[in-house]
């Protein structure tokens, strides 16, 4: 045994695993390579019609799928099939739409006829996060094999099960053996696997400590890379926005998936005119939130994943308490079974305090009050992350504005930051590197050969 997984709503014990041996992950990346290599000479047809076969295993398999993801990470039942859609739409929308991405686009050259071709690489490895153990999986892995490319699945250790139901689907759907292969791996081999010749790209989702070391090891190896990292979102209110409606967001925005999503709204930046009554909805409304069994229909707020992400966020939070952060509402984990943490609300955070500097990955909303729309742009932007913003204002002209002055790589107006099949997805500066989605995202990993053809 090297591992273990638990139930985030009991802490009991649901199976423990092995590390594949390392004889056995060498006959996974021989069978990879040797799968891509004819996966890539396969028609778009046939790549459109596993997809299309994949979407129909996920819905048949729908229900045993949800509840699944609640029992590994603790989601709601209700955010687990939102997820598991995400996962069959965008089976279909590449199934449909891979080809015309992935065109040739003709270029005016002096030469006789000169072209671009978006060719496979081989084989891609996914190092995939616990969050949304199925939709980051299925984000990298469908443009992937509608590019003509092959995937080894490293997914985190906590959602086994998720990861073999994956690897499970694709057999059911049709997929040649070795295309897409689960791997149980240690730290280290995960690092042998990224420098090993018969890996040409890399797409990982995560942490920023864990990224950073996944780049280094990428980079010397020169395998090409996407990274999706930690977010620290600011979720602007001015003072003509509508706050009932921006409230339904925030609480939407902040506490689904118990807070723990990269792209969750983290910091309300609100305008000082506003910030009290913003401040006292807020406050009532994450009141109302019921922690509970995740499988429940009645539960709101479900368990953090993991006891050791419990504690850290507590300590977060402690932390900002001492730097002269308000608590008023939670702010302490609950009694009981599980790794369950109270909805809460920090308010007069600032720069400098530990709510502000750092990603928090739990049910904890921070609010910073701001004078005017420019200080809460260098606010905003006073962060080493950069993956989404929102701007709240009933004027669409200064709101558009303002999303073009935020170094971020989501930019909504008047929306929840999200994720969208058809738009490329990443950050900037500490949040990452590449795109995921849309055609963007399918390219990544693809090799843009110049064709030049000369009479």
């Amino acid at each position: 045994m090297n591992f273990e997984t638990r139930n985030p709503a009991t802490g009991e014990l649901i199976e423990q695993y092995d590390f594949l041996p390392d004889s056995i992950l060498e006959q996974r990346l021989d069978s990879a390579r040797q799968a891509a290599g004819a996966w890539a000479a396969s028609s778009f047809d046939s790549r459109s019609a596993l997809m299309k076969s994949v979407a129909k295993q996920l819905h048949k398999q729908r229900d045993s799928l949800a509840e699944m993801v609640s029992l590994e990470m603790g989601k709601l039942l209700a955010e687990a099939y939102v997820e598991i859609d995400k996962c069959i739409s965008a089976c279909d929308y590449y199934a449909d739409n891979a080809e015309s991405m992935l065109q040739d686009e003709l270029v005016e050259t002096p030469a006789k006829r000169s072209l671009i071709s978006y060719d496979p690489i081989g084989v891609v490895l996914a190092v995939m996060p616990w969050n949304f153990p199925l939709w980051q999986v299925f984000r990298c892995l469908v443009p992937a094999l509608m590019s003509g490319n092959g995937l080894l699945l490293k997914h985190a250790p906590n959602v086994p099960k998720c990861a073999q139901a994956i690897e499970q689907i694709l057999w059911d759907a049709g997929s040649p053996v070795g295309l897409v292969t689960n791997l149980m791996i240690s730290v280290e081999q995960t690092g042998r696997v990224i420098a090993d010749p018969r890996v040409q790209g890399v797409s990982f989702t995560g942490s920023e400590g864990a990224g950073r070391q996944i780049a280094a090891l990428a980079g010397q190896n020169l395998k090409k890379l996407v990274l999706e990292l930690g977010g620290s979102d600011p979720f602007i209110v001015l003072e003509d926005a509508d706050l009932d409606r921006a409230v339904d967001v925030a609480i939407a925005a902040r506490y689904a998936n118990a807070g723990q999503i990269c792209i969750a709204a983290k910091r309300f930046l609100v305008v000082s005119e506003r910030v009290q009554e913003f401040t006292d909805l807020l406050v009532a409304r994450a009141s109302l939130l019921e922690a509970g069994d995740p499988q429940a229909p009645d539960t709101t707020l479900g368990p953090m994943a993991r006891a050791d992400l419990r504690d850290q966020l507590h300590q977060q939070v402690q932390d900002s308490i001492s730097q002269g952060a308000k608590p008023l509402l939670g702010c302490e984990p609950l009694a009981g079974d599980g790794y369950y943490y109270a909805p809460s609300v920090l308010a007069g955070v600032e720069p400098g305090m530990t709510a502000f500097n750092e990603e928090i990955f739990g049910p904890v909303a921070s609010i910073v009050e701001v004078k005017d729309e420019a200080d809460a742009v260098a606010k905003a932007n006073a962060t080493r992350f950069g993956l989404g913003a929102c701007v709240w204002t009933r004027d669409i002209k200064r709101g558009e504005k303002l999303l073009r002055q935020l170094d971020v790589g989501n930019a909504f107006l008047n929306g929840q930051v999200r994720s969208d099949i058809r738009m490329p997805f990443g950050g900037t500066k500490s949040s990452g590197l590449g795109r995921e989605l849309g055609a963007s995202g399918i390219r990544e990993f693809c090799n843009a050969k110049s064709i030049w053809i000369d009479g």
